[in-house]
């Protein structure tokens, strides 16, 4: 089982229309409502993969029982979500189809009280102990829960003897850098403000320095580049793909989390990575990929770099 923790879940509400005209009425072609949250979004890939889920955070109100009706309908996903006073956000998207472009609407989520976020480690350390082959930690912080909380989480992980890759920005991900993840998954941006340095090649060194075991960078239409105590090594996808990123950075996340539970070389488990992220961003749906997209890509990712030297 693998085990996705998800503090600031949502309920995502995408609607698609003709073209978005700001100041003007609109008439919507198509709603589509399902779990979202980062840490949501990469258990539909990993169940799409064949690999058992756990999820957790928190759900709340109205909203969150929405969010336990639809996850009792995902295949190989488990709902181990707790329960909270405030009700759980909701994230709307607005795609206008002439262009492709999407407008995102991101409610800040439920105020969690101490007593709530104590509720939950309890929760969480019960997980790790039956059993949990990998976790991730993903998405951005409730109101009220500590800016510190991904660090508890990652020693809780690490103490357990459970891999664990965190996948967060800014403050959070700073603190929990220093209770050394196994892994990191920061874009571009996230690397550069957590670094200083805009030069992807420098900016990993540099964040594997500050805590994380390995760290593996999203740079777009360049793809991952990783560096870790095995080798450093970038992998790219085989020709710029078109259509939504939304969920592409889950995705790989995914690729990451369950090649890691396989004990996949890491070349292997970059290209599917790149393969799976590529393979989003292409797909009909947002966060959902189609597997004979993602087979032909993953046969054309170019992986270079060397290992390091025993």
């Amino acid at each position: 089982m693998i085990l996705t923790v998800t503090l600031n879940a949502a309920l995502d509400i995408t609607y698609r229309v003709p073209a978005l005209t700001p100041h003007a009425s609109h008439r919507v072609t198509e709603v589509i409502e399902r779990p979202g949250g980062k840490g949501l979004n990469v258990a539909r890939v990993l169940a799409a993969l064949d690999h058992d889920v756990t999820v957790t955070g928190f759900a709340g109100g109205d909203t969150g029982r929405s969010l336990h009706d639809r996850l009792s309908r995902e295949p190989r996903v488990m709902d181990a979500l707790v329960p909270v006073e405030g009700a759980t956000r909701r994230t709307l998207a607005v795609v206008d189809a002439a262009t492709g472009d999407t407008t995102q609407l991101n409610e800040p989520g439920p105020a969690i009280s101490p007593a709530e976020w104590s509720a939950f480690q309890e929760s969480y350390e019960e997980l790790l102990r039956r059993g949990a082959a990998a976790v991730a930690l993903c998405g951005s912080l409730p109101p009220g829960v500590p800016v510190g909380a991904y660090a508890v989480l990652v020693r809780a992980a690490r103490a357990a003897k459970v891999p664990v890759l965190l996948d967060t920005s800014g403050e959070a991900l700073r603190r929990g850098l220093g209770a050394r993840p196994d892994i990191i998954k920061p874009n571009a941006d996230e690397l550069a403000e957590l670094t200083g340095s805009h030069e992807p090649a420098q900016a990993t060194r540099d964040a594997r320095r500050r805590g994380a075991h390995a760290v593996v960078a999203s740079l777009g239409a360049k793809g991952l580049r990783a560096v870790t105590p095995e080798g450093t090594w970038q992998a790219t996808p085989p020709a710029r793909v078109h259509g939504n990123p939304t969920g592409a950075g889950d995705s790989a996340v995914a690729g990451l989390l369950s090649a890691l539970v396989e004990e996949l070389p890491w070349p292997d488990r970059l290209a599917r990575a790149v393969a799976l992220s590529a393979a989003t961003v292409e797909a009909p749906v947002a966060g959902e990929f189609v597997p004979s997209t993602y087979e032909d890509l993953l046969a054309r990712v170019a992986v270079t770099g060397e290992a390091t030297a025993a």
